[in-house]
């Protein structure tokens, strides 16, 4: 069985294809926009290194965010364009959160453990689970202090490419784990869709926004 998982939502581009449960090719690549145009020829690149056609791709997963709002549209896009192509092929949506939250380790794991995401703005996306790791709150942008209010008088662990900024002051938190990502690992987002679709629970893609775009209107002279 092979799985195509792929991430455009955040800094970069980032492609993973699994040969049954084990990494076979990946691709990470940093950058601040362009992803949509190395998606696609990256893609194929691998296909051709690893010797298969599309159509022996069984499961498409993509990162559904949140993130920038091109970055967003771009991978879940191109996540439904696969699914037009080939209705035998499954494809299924895993958020930043669910990917980050299911690379923790066992010893890790707290009462309350909190995915802390990057928005470069005063804010920060986040959402907490659970020591069974089932979510304790929605998907959501909050100020840092907010953020603290809900993680207080418990044991805590941290992961995200948030979680630096999130730490450059004190927090007063009672810490067990600190997981500072650069980014969300490629591979965790594979493995994350692959377990949707081996306890049958696929997710067709669904762009997660938890901010409006941002958009700049360009001033006219007036007549």
């Amino acid at each position: 069985m092979y799985t195509l998982a792929f991430d455009t939502t955040a800094g970069g581009c980032y492609i993973a294809l699994l040969k049954d449960d084990k990494i076979s090719r990946t691709f990470e690549q940093d950058m601040d926009y362009g992803q949509a145009e190395v998606l696609m020829p990256e893609i194929a690149n691998i296909l051709n290194k690893e010797r298969i056609d599309f159509k022996d791709i069984n499961l498409v997963v993509v990162c559904t965010g949140p993130g920038s709002f091109t970055g967003v549209r771009s991978s879940v896009s191109a996540a439904r364009t696969f699914s037009i192509a080939d209705e035998k092929l499954a494809v299924t949506g895993v958020s930043a959160f669910e990917a980050y939250i299911r690379s923790l380790e066992p010893e890790e794991i707290a009462e309350l453990n909190a995915v802390i995401i990057e928005t470069k703005r005063d804010d920060f996306y986040y959402q907490i689970f659970d020591s069974s790791l089932h979510k304790v709150t929605e998907a959501g942008a909050d100020s840092r202090e907010n953020i603290i209010s809900q993680l207080r008088q418990k044991k805590i662990s941290l992961i995200g490419d948030g979680v630096e900024r999130f730490l450059n002051q004190p927090t007063g938190l009672s810490l067990h784990a600190i997981r500072m990502e650069r980014h969300l690992s490629i591979e965790h987002l594979a493995w994350s869709g692959l377990k949707k679709f081996l306890d049958k629970k696929l997710d067709f893609p669904k762009p997660l926004y938890l901010r409006a775009p941002d958009i700049c209107i360009k001033k006219t002279d007036e007549m």
